[in-house]
């Protein structure tokens, strides 16, 4: 057995498999467009997995650890209710591991990205949160060095979280909540127009479009609202921001900021937290998901 571990990051759209040296550089990474269902999802992460092996020179019986991220519930290696896959229960670790005669760690894709993140960040915190403002929104979380998942692995499903009991009613139901703010989904969900993405939303907001405006600014205080709650409710070193609102950068960042500036010009308590001082972007040009996915046995258990 060498020293390098298998990490893969199972998506909506592709399949992102990592091989990480010792040290934890990434050595060889190859993605392929994920097949959905079942069979479709088992035979995407062999695919992906074989050429990324193939690219490091490893032979995957010794790899010193093998972990997959992918959405949905996950307990026991077995997937549930990852409906953007068609998949409503996969055994995963156990179909994987048949086909690999390795045993293989499954867990939740925002969870393996904390983990990823976490590593990539390097500072030495030990409390850290990845949020995930992606089609949906929810953190994972590391407490104290560790993953945590909570009683019932729901650790971090902040987005259901309401903060305006008048807001915008939500895809479950609620109204205000932080991921009808601060989400792809939600954001086309308050836009309603056919077609139309967050981008195109953020895009008519540059262009001076009132409801785009009032929109924009929702995110910026569901962002703002999500840190609020992590911060207070745990008190992390850190809050890493990924997913594909991230792609607007400071923008993103800044409109947070501005939003706790207020909360703390009103509240010393608040200014005392410097909430504003502990978000940063994860790296875009990083595997974030897939290098957590292979470091989830490293320390994590």
């Amino acid at each position: 057995m060498t020293g390098e571990r298998i990490g893969v990051d199972i998506g909506g759209t592709k399949v992102d498999a990592v091989v990480l040296s010792a040290d934890g550089t990434v050595v060889a990474r190859h993605r392929v467009p994920v097949r959905k269902g079942d069979d479709g999802v088992v035979e995407s992460a062999l695919e992906a997995v074989a050429a990324a092996c193939d690219l490091a020179g490893l032979s995957i019986g010794d790899a010193a650890s093998v972990g997959v991220g992918i959405p949905g519930a996950v307990s026991g290696g077995v997937v549930r209710h990852a409906l953007n896959l068609g998949v409503t229960e996969l055994d995963l670790a156990s179909a994987l591991s048949a086909h690999w005669s390795v045993s293989v760690q499954v867990e939740n894709d925002v969870n393996a990205a904390a983990v990823g993140a976490w590593h990539l960040l390097g500072d030495g915190k030990k409390s850290v949160a990845y949020l995930n403002l992606g089609t949906g929104l929810a953190a994972g979380i590391i407490l104290d060095g560790r993953l945590w998942r909570g009683a019932h692995g729901a650790a971090g499903e902040i987005g259901h979280i309401s903060v305006d009991p008048s807001g915008p009613v939500g895809g479950d139901g609620l109204r205000g909540g932080i991921e009808t703010y601060a989400s792809g989904s939600g954001i086309a969900l308050q836009w309603s127009r056919d077609g139309q993405t967050s981008a195109d939303v953020l895009e008519h907001a540059r262009a001076g479009d009132t409801e785009a405006i009032e929109i924009r600014d929702r995110l910026m205080f569901g962002l703002a609202s999500a840190v609020r709650v992590l911060v207070l409710t745990l008190d992390l070193d850190h809050v890493i921001l990924g997913g594909g609102l991230t792609g607007i950068g400071a923008e993103l960042t800044d409109g947070a900021r501005a939003v706790i500036d207020d909360w703390e010009a009103a509240s010393p308590f608040l200014a005392s937290l410097r909430m504003g001082d502990r978000i940063s972007i994860a790296p875009a040009e990083q595997p974030v998901a897939a290098i957590g996915a292979a470091m989830l046995e490293a320390d994590h258990g």
